[in-house]
């Protein structure tokens, strides 16, 4: 018997390589990653007044003595977007829900001898593959924000980081506003009707 399988459930276990189709802007490489998320209850047994936990995916550089986001060149066929999740797939093995740009940064290249601009962008994972392109060659940690930024090897990825957590934040604090101002109307509602 054979089962088939949707496409998008396949992935290419290799990865793209080459320079060919790579982006340059005034002579600098641009690069994209991803900043891969998710929210963990911090208990076995979570109750509803436990907050969630905020989790990033980290990997180990290819030579495996730094740790870093997914990042990698932006190609000419792609999105921004498209590429960033690409490289996010390619080596680390998730993907998800990619939220708006974090930023843009230029910087030195450690290994070359050049000028790179990079963009990062948040991905809220939705799944983790058992088989990724650069399963053998990478490891992947999921940690806690303050841990990622303790270990992370460039400065630019921590910043990216500082500004996705203060997003989420944000956005949670804007929520639980919203949520009072809706049970304060319920209880106001009450008392009147009483």
């Amino acid at each position: 018997m054979v089962a088939l399988v949707p496409q998008e459930n396949m992935v290419a276990l290799v990865s793209r390589t080459g320079r060919h189709l790579q982006r340059y802007s005034k002579g600098r490489r641009q690069v994209v990653g991803c900043i891969p998320y998710r929210y963990k209850t911090s208990k076995q047994t979570p109750s509803k007044h436990d907050a969630p936990e905020l989790e990033v995916l980290v990997i180990t550089s290819q030579k495996g003595k730094g740790k870093l986001f997914p990042k990698g060149g932006w190609e000419i066929d792609e999105s921004k977007e498209g590429a960033a999740s690409r490289e996010t797939l390619e080596e680390a093995g998730v993907r998800g829900l990619i939220g708006g740009e974090l930023g843009k940064w230029s910087f030195k290249s450690k290994s070359h001898d050049a000028y790179y601009e990079g963009y990062m962008f948040p991905l809220l994972v939705q799944e983790q593959l058992d088989f990724w392109p650069e399963k053998n060659l990478r490891r992947r940690i999921w940690m806690s924000a303050q841990e990622a930024r303790e270990v992370c090897q460039h400065w630019w990825m921590k910043e990216a980081l500082d500004i996705l957590v203060n997003r989420l934040t944000s956005q949670q604090q804007n929520q639980d506003q919203e949520l009072d101002h809706v049970l304060k109307a319920r209880r106001e509602n009450l008392m009147a009707c009483m």
